[in-house]
């Protein structure tokens, strides 16, 4: 026979009230099987769950009275944390790269950075432009931004501005989005 364990719901990060830790005078019984038992003393539907070999685990708390399954715990906690892991690599995780230029970065070089930069969209990435100003630099920034009108031009046809361009620092920088 099992022997009934008192699973902590505070430290797990547990949802469900197990064994002792149900704290009301009655509750509706379910069997492993899903049928209906009744309703029962929490004493009695523990001593239920035993019969089984199983431990009693609150699944609907809010119900008047309370419903209780006869359940293994141990697997259905092992089946929570498989769905929520299961959750978590369906996710999306939108990566952010960063193209950085200067304003007298050469014609080649700033196609290589373009080309770089639809590649990153085509992948699903953020991508942010930083066209960085050095020293006195900063004060032909409309070079900057005539330099960052021009790849929004250019990446028009495959990016969307998210926001931007926008000074900061020494920098002037825009994050750019697939369509």
């Amino acid at each position: 026979m099992r022997t009934t364990k008192s699973f902590s719901s505070k430290t797990n990060n547990n949802p469900y009230r197990v064994n002792q830790e149900i704290d009301v005078d009655q509750v509706r019984v379910i069997d492993p099987d899903g049928n209906v038992l009744g309703v029962l003393s929490v004493p009695d539907a523990i001593s239920k769950a035993e019969e089984f070999g199983l431990d009693l685990v609150e699944v609907s708390p809010n119900s008047k009275p309370p419903v209780c399954k006869v359940a293994n715990f141990g697997k259905m906690k092992y089946e929570m944390q498989k769905k929520l892991s299961d959750a978590k690599k369906k996710q999306k995780i939108i990566e952010t790269k960063e193209v950085k230029m200067t304003i007298n970065i050469g014609k080649g070089d700033y196609d290589v950075k373009i080309k770089h930069a639809k590649e990153f969209i085509e992948k699903g990435c953020k991508v942010k432009v930083s066209i960085r100003m050095k020293g006195r630099e900063i004060t032909h920034r409309e070079l900057a931004e005539d330099m960052m009108k021009g790849i929004l031009s250019e990446t028009s046809e495959f990016a969307k501005v998210e926001f931007g361009p926008k000074l900061e620092g020494m920098q002037l920088v825009t994050i750019l989005i697939s369509h």
